[in-house]
């Protein structure tokens, strides 16, 4: 089989941006933001390629889906979609990114993921940036009747603005994805509108990672106290401003007891860095949001919305994120 390259590996997926309104109107499809591994996934020849948002490559452990492509028919295509493992967690995703190769090909086996594909970027060679959504999507639908692959799922699209909010709390998703019908596939812009509903907590700030290099802090580290009075690590917030402000207010906490149950910490999956956590005496309360809370845990981070000098730290408890 000839190996069509229509595009490069190395081409970044088309961003969205974060809005407080879904877009409302003509002209718009909405699509389920799903809660998975964003992933390109290149057939050239028979090789397939993987690779995620950052432009990691990724059929080493999710060799099923990999293999799965291979035996399509068709050749020279490129899918935007999600990795997901429609019977498990985002948690169960994360056990993938796993050093021993005999340990993904169990998980492949015991768990199989799949990708919900919602673009197509190329056919037979032939690239598809340029043509509008509506066009692409018509091509994504044709493409995934014939490809028929188990690994391979069709993502849902609707222009009904109603039904979009229906998907809203449904299990698995992260929100809603709005394109324009007119949109040509623009690579790294954010082109595409994300819609999410947001939740607010107050949690104990228990700790604070710096910022390479500096004194100043990044993320504030956040805790809730569990039925037994244990301090569980949550979730971080980052600081975009007052960095150093924010640093001097809490030196003096520097070195308490941090949390004296769930703790942050470990490696990165992705990098391999560790990154050790600054403990703080917990008793400041800070306000925040979170738009996604899986496991007792705020899992994209959250924003920081203010201080909460009215509010005793034992007062923060697991109960809010239940």
């Amino acid at each position: 089989m000839n190996a069509s390259t229509p595009l490069p590996l190395d081409v970044p997926p088309m961003e969205a941006e974060a809005v407080d309104e879904l877009p409302a109107g003509p002209g718009w499809q909405y699509e389920p933001k799903y809660d998975g591994f964003r992933c390109l996934a290149h057939r050239r020849g028979d090789r397939v390629h993987l690779q995620s948002k950052n432009q990691k490559p990724l059929e080493r452990y999710f060799p099923e889906v990999a293999h799965g492509m291979e035996e399509i028919a068709e050749d020279g295509f490129v899918l935007d979609g999600e990795l997901v493992i429609a019977a498990g967690s985002f948690e169960s995703l994360q056990l993938r990114l796993h050093p021993a190769e005999s340990r993904i090909r169990k998980l492949a086996s015991e768990t199989p993921a799949e990708l919900i594909s919602f673009d197509l970027l190329a056919r037979s060679g032939i690239s598809l940036l340029e043509r509008p959504l509506a066009e692409r999507r018509r091509e994504l639908e044709d493409f995934m009747a014939r490809a028929a692959s188990s690994v391979l799922r069709l993502g849902e699209a609707t222009d009904q603005e109603l039904v979009a909010r229906d998907w809203l709390g449904r299990e698995g998703l992260d929100g809603i994805v709005a394109k324009r019908l007119d949109l040509p596939y623009q690579p790294a812009e954010r082109a595409m509108r994300k819609f999410k509903l947001w939740k607010t907590v107050d949690c104990v700030v228990a700790g604070l990672y710096r910022k390479r290099g500096t004194q100043d802090v990044e993320h504030l580290l956040l805790g809730l106290y569990d039925e037994e009075g244990k301090l569980n690590y949550v979730g971080r917030a980052r600081i975009y401003e007052e960095a150093a402000e924010i640093g001097r207010l809490l030196e003096p906490l520097v070195g308490g007891q941090g949390f004296t149950g769930r703790a942050p910490g470990g490696k990165s999956r992705w990098s391999s860095k560790e990154r050790v956590p600054v403990p703080l005496e917990p008793v400041m309360v800070v306000e925040v949001s979170a738009d996604h809370i899986t496991g007792e845990h705020m899992r994209h981070g959250a924003r920081l919305l203010r201080w909460r000098t009215d509010k005793a730290p034992e007062s923060c408890t697991m109960d809010q994120i239940r």
